[in-house]
């Protein structure tokens, strides 16, 4: 068996969420019982000079030949492999720059799907593992040359489809006879998403509680009818994280001085209260809308709050304001990978109040640096964080997303606070949990086996 894991981002290489960490840890830990590498696109801002060219060769998309190069390194026994192609590889963003999605994203990422079929050609790849719409023509194109690869599509945000105009079919050498409500067209345009979902051996999503989610009309996106078809190819399997990226904490004095330190850098007085804090994308998905309107109420109590993150403009504004206005509250504007970290280590609660969450890895990450998780009870918050069952992930939890539910949340997680006997209790649970990707790598490596 040799799988090749294919990805838009891989950490360290590019990341803009959780997928770029997915991609890192995920193969990682199914290297062990078997032979994977990786693939992803090679953009502008990284630096091509570091990794050795491998290979040349040219893919043809109705008619127009583009020369690809690939080039790779290796980093923990994993070869990553990069396709470097005129569009493809000139942008400094994998998506879009302040004006948006690039507008040639449909022919980019064909490029790169089409790329991934030739590269496994030459490595005698048996099983492409593919993410999310960005790699969603593969299978398609698998299907369509009669290759004897066998292809598992994973969902990590159901949300982000990759839909064009009609005319990308076109441009992508794409017969008209794909452009039907069984495979490419939705609402007369053409979704890149639903080519992975058709053609694809197997489907999973990030969560077993996600799984079952998108096959309903609140979740699924416009596409819950076309899930349902395909239902018995789909699965759900939990993230996790690697704790050689995310390392747990080792004592709970050890997390003191981190909070004193974080407290001190932001001028948050008091480091004595509890210090709640947000690393997050700031979009709607996240629950940004709820957390400010309920910003006024939050910041009135006995606790400090510190959000880290990037997004919509007008999410930043109001947090800068809120910033201003109470000394217990301080916003980081931008992404920081160690000031996340350091984040997660000073925390003694972490919030989640996502309208919807296909997995998220925030929980687990604060799970295992001794912080309390706070979360909206959906997809895999859902299945990860338990306030009333005895089982790994112990957390507070609330259902309705209105402000009174979430409030009533944060007065629980304050009550917790005060109870220095019962917070150890669940601090020393979730330290004792394992929130790898060891139990997730098992289930992925059964799929693979039973598509052989």
């Amino acid at each position: 068996m040799k799988v090749l894991f294919a990805s838009s981002e891989i950490f360290p290489y590019a990341k803009t969420g959780g997928l770029a960490d997915v991609a890192y840890s995920l193969p990682l830990a199914l290297s062990r019982d078997i032979s994977i590498s990786r693939v992803m696109p090679l953009y502008a801002f990284m630096d091509a000079k570091s990794f050795t060219h491998v290979d040349n060769f040219t893919i043809t998309l109705n008619a127009a030949h583009y020369s690809v190069e690939i080039l790779q390194h290796q980093q923990k026994g994993i070869i990553t492999y990069f396709v470097k192609a005129d569009l493809l590889s000139q942008t400094q963003h994998p998506y879009g720059d302040e004006k948006g999605d690039y507008p040639d994203n449909a022919l980019r990422f064909g490029i790169f799907s089409m790329a991934i079929v030739e590269l496994a050609l030459r490595l005698g790849i048996t099983i492409i593992h593919l993410n999310d719409w960005h790699t969603a023509l593969v299978p398609l194109f698998v299907k369509k040359y009669e290759l004897r690869i066998k292809t598992l599509f994973s969902i990590h945000n159901l949300a982000y489809q990759g839909i064009f105009e009609k005319d990308v079919l076109a441009t992508l050498g794409i017969e008209e006879r794909y452009f039907t409500m069984d495979t490419l067209e939705f609402y007369g345009k053409v979704n890149f998403l639903k080519a992975g979902i058709a053609f694809s051996d197997v489907i999973t999503t990030v969560s077993h509680v996600y799984a079952q989610e998108i096959l309903t009309a609140e979740f699924g996106c416009g596409l819950a009818g076309f899930l349902e078809f395909h239902k018995k190819k789909l699965f759900g399997i939990l993230n996790g994280i690697d704790y050689e990226m995310f390392p747990q904490i080792q004592t709970l004095e050890e997390k003191t001085n981190a909070k004193q330190t974080l407290c001190k850098e932001f001028d948050l007085k008091n480091n004595a209260r509890p210090l709640f804090i947000m690393v997050s994308r700031l979009v709607e998905q996240k629950g940004i809308e709820l957390l400010t309107k309920s910003m006024d109420a939050l910041l009135d109590k006995e606790l400090n709050l510190f959000i880290i993150g990037e997004g919509e403009e007008a999410f930043c504004k109001v947090l800068h304001a809120f910033d201003k206005k109470y000394a217990n509250f301080a916003f980081f504007e931008g992404y920081d990978e160690e000031l996340s970290k350091q984040a997660y280590r000073s925390a003694d609660f972490l919030l989640m109040p996502s309208l919807f969450e296909p997995c998220g890895l925030n929980q687990f990450i604060a799970m295992n640096n001794g912080a309390v998780a706070l979360v909206h009870r959906v997809g895999g918050l859902a299945e990860s964080v338990h306030e009333k069952e005895l089982r790994c992930g112990r957390g507070i939890s609330y259902h309705e997303q209105n402000k009174k539910e979430f409030l009533y949340a944060i007065e629980r997680a304050l009550a917790l606070y005060k109870n220095d006997k019962k917070l150890k209790k669940i601090i020393d649970f979730n330290l004792a949990c394992d929130f790898s990707f060891t139990k997730s790598a098992k289930k992925y490596l059964a799929l693979y086996k039973a598509l052989l």
